[in-house]
Parts: C-alpha cells; structure tokens; sequence
C-alpha cells in the first residue's frame, strides 16, 4: 500500500520516519514536510491509497482531496471545535480533555466524515501535549485505519467553530487570574507559536516552560527591546 505522511512540525516527522522504517514491509510511505511539494502532479505519481495529515496548517488543494483520500487528525471532538488553533481554543475555554478526530478531508473547514476518535489530555505545555497527541496519531490511530480501512461517517451534534488565533492575542491579559496567566504561557510553549508575552514600557517579557506550584508561576522569560513582530 501507497501512503503519503504530510506534516510539518519536528515530533511528526521523527515519529513518521519511525513509523515508515517500522512499515516497510507492509507500505511504501513517502513523508511531505514542504507545501510546495504536495502538488496534484507529484501526488498521482505515488498514487496513494490515503495521504494522512497528523499537523498540516495550510490549505490542502481541492483536486487533491477530490482524487485522493486525504484524513485530517484533528484535536476536537467535532464537530465541537471546527477551525483553526484548537488547542489554544480548548484551553482558553477551560477544557482539560478532548478528542483526536481523524476525519475525511471535504470541501468544509474539518467538516469531514469521521472514521473515529480517541482521547487526549490537555495538561501540560503546548509542546509537549502536540507530541502525546502525535504519539497516540502514529501509534495507534494510524495503524488501525491502514489495517482496518474503517467506514468514515457523517458528523452528529452542535457545531461549534474555533477562529484562528492572531499573535497579537499572546498577550496576557492584566485582569487575568494565576490559572489562566499559566494556561496561557502552556498553552503556546511549543515549536512554531508566538509565546504568551506582556509589554513593560520598551520591552516585551516571552515566557515559557512555566509551572504552577502554591499560588505562584516559576517560567523562563525572555526581554526583548522593541517588538519582535514589528
């Protein structure tokens, strides 16, 4: 079997090497790190029997999914948390667990049929929350829909969408409480996102790897002179 692993983040893609040297002998898998790559053209040289998406923040193309079977693991139980960032989303909201959809790419934003989920806790930081969930992606939800070939089906219950969010709503809030000060700095300590921050005159104050221990944050901070994003 043909499969193609489209993904971006370092976890995944040491994890999908892994999972090809592991799966030689049952599929010949080729590992997509650079949107450019995934083009109609390149993809039916391969002819894939599902390209698998477990961290893709671009666009997938529509001929592409059109042709192929392309799945999406996204960290909601959708269609709760349709949209971008869910899981900066899901731990503004509170939410201390959720779900790994993995779905059936379609013309909709993660409106996709679903061939199932399994749970994720959210505790601990960004980082580290992405690689438990690509560890349960690549252990597990991987190799059941390759060896099972499941039957995706349509979504039931409220949607609810997540929006996107922008680098500028990194900055904690001054009416926030200590649990959600920490929330915030976990919640984008991890490879790739703008780190939670606050502006002191002509400095900005990045923090990461925090930890709430009796009613006090120990986090590592960063000061920069100026605004980086400027």
């Amino acid at each position: 079997m043909n499969i193609i692993i489209a993904t971006a983040k370092s976890w995944n893609i040491k994890n999908a090497q892994k999972f090809s040297q592991e799966n030689k002998d049952k599929y010949s898998t080729t590992i997509i790190t650079d949107k450019d790559e995934l083009t109609l053209e390149y993809v039916r040289v391969i002819n894939p029997e599902y390209i698998l998406f477990p961290h893709w923040s671009w666009i997938i193309p529509k001929e592409i999914f059109k042709n192929f079977t392309c799945v999406v693991f996204h960290m909601t139980d959708l269609p709760f948390g349709r949209g971008g960032s869910p899981l900066q989303n899901l731990i503004e909201r509170g939410i201390k667990r959720t779900k790994i959809s993995a779905i059936k790419v379609d013309d909709g934003i993660d409106a996709g049929d679903i061939f199932f989920k399994r749970d994720l806790e959210l505790f601990g930081t960004a980082e580290e929350i992405f690689m438990r969930a690509s560890q349960v992606i690549f252990d597990d939800m991987i190799p059941v829909l390759l060896d099972t070939r499941p039957v995706p089906r349509k979504q039931e219950g409220e949607v609810v969408e997540f929006k996107r969010r922008k680098p500028e709503q990194s900055e904690i809030n001054p009416d926030f409480d200590l649990e959600e000060i920490y929330d915030y700095i976990r919640m984008l300590d991890g490879e790739g996102y703008p780190k939670a921050f606050i502006k002191y005159g002509k400095y900005k104050l990045e923090f990461s790897r925090a930890s709430l221990k009796n009613g006090k944050i120990i986090a590592d901070v960063e000061i920069i002179e100026g605004d980086d994003d400027e």
